[in-house]
């Protein structure tokens, strides 16, 4: 098992504009406005809620999928992070099998375990990828349109640019996600009754140990399986986290900002785990949220990211520039 060293930190509205949301192939235009972000009532790093105002711009619809992601690899030959061994000189925190090529895989306890240690249920796999999600044993034969994940945030960025495109910033993911309900807990409303129908792929059951899959996914699913928020995005909530581009923070500045870029490299610094450094957000909540351990299937939640590890419940989309 890895050292608590190396795992600890790896997974680790007021004046609403109305914002129209436009068909553009795969991508739907975002008009903008001004919205609240963050949040008062859950957790203490989506603090403060404060007024945000976002320029427009075209947001992908679903999540990159594996087919996505391998047209990507087969015209560039690009090779991630997971697939890479690390240099001990670079990494003088890790050692052994910390140091081979592989990701974090979510390993499904067989009963209830101490929920303040993580280490319960996540494992470091060496040769775990984004064609081998849960291990070298493991492919994404006929997972080809589920997302694609053992992704780090440089991988997305790479993708990103390959696509004509950029990962999106944390506020105009939380303002795409919102999808026109301003100040609602969750992307389709203020409460969220399974009796009325499943709106995102999350646990159910028992976290860690029981998942009853009653949504009907054990795992993710694939992109765009359950309805769309407002503006018609698949995924805002559940199924995998996503990367954005923001460097992470516990927290939001207490002021109104305008298309908010994220806090500075050198602010994250401050926030750095000695063994992992600066760490990126991640948003949307995954298929491991569950109300009674990780309740951030909703859009003001957030959570950080090393940018040298991926794990088999992070994705990402992406964003492009209206011309």
């Amino acid at each position: 098992m890895p050292s608590s060293s190396a795992l600890v930190l790896v997974l680790a509205g007021i004046g609403f504009c109305a914002s129209s949301a436009l068909a553009d192939g795969d991508f739907v235009r975002i008009e903008g406005g001004t919205f609240l972000m963050g949040s008062q009532s859950h957790y203490r790093e989506e603090r403060f809620e404060h007024e945000v105002t976002v320029a427009p711009f075209l947001i992908r619809t679903t999540e990159v999928t594996n087919a996505d992601f391998a047209a990507f690899v087969k015209a560039t030959g690009y090779v991630t992070t997971a697939e890479k061994d690390l240099d001990p000189e670079e990494h003088p925190a890790f050692s052994g099998d910390l140091l081979k090529a592989g990701s974090m895989v979510f390993a499904q306890p067989l009963q209830q375990v101490d929920l303040n240690d993580f280490r319960h249920w996540w494992r470091y796999v060496p040769g775990a990828d984004w064609r081998h999600p849960q291990g070298p044993e493991s492919s994404i034969d006929g997972l080809e349109d589920h997302p694609v994940v053992q992704v780090s945030p440089d991988d997305a960025r790479a993708y990103a640019r390959w696509a004509g495109g950029r990962l999106p910033t944390e506020a105009e993911w939380e303002f795409a996600a919102r999808g026109g309900l301003d100040g609602a807990d969750y992307t389709w409303g203020e409460t969220y009754d399974p009796s009325q129908g499943w709106k995102a792929n999350t646990w159910q059951g028992v976290f860690p140990s029981i998942d009853t899959a009653e949504d009907g996914y054990h795992g993710s699913a694939p992109a765009g399986s359950f309805e769309p928020n407002g503006y018609g995005l698949y995924d805002m909530a559940g199924n995998v986290w996503e990367h954005v581009a923001d460097w992470w923070v516990p927290g939001h500045p207490n002021k109104a900002a305008t298309d908010p870029s994220g806090p500075p490299v050198e602010l994250a610094a401050q926030f750095a785990h000695e063994a992992v450094g600066p760490m990126h957000v991640v948003k949307g909540g995954s298929w491991l949220c569950a109300p009674s351990y990780c309740l951030r299937y909703r859009p003001s939640a957030r959570q950080h990211a090393e940018r040298s590890l991926g794990s088999n419940h992070i994705g990402f989309r992406i964003v492009q520039d209206v011309e």
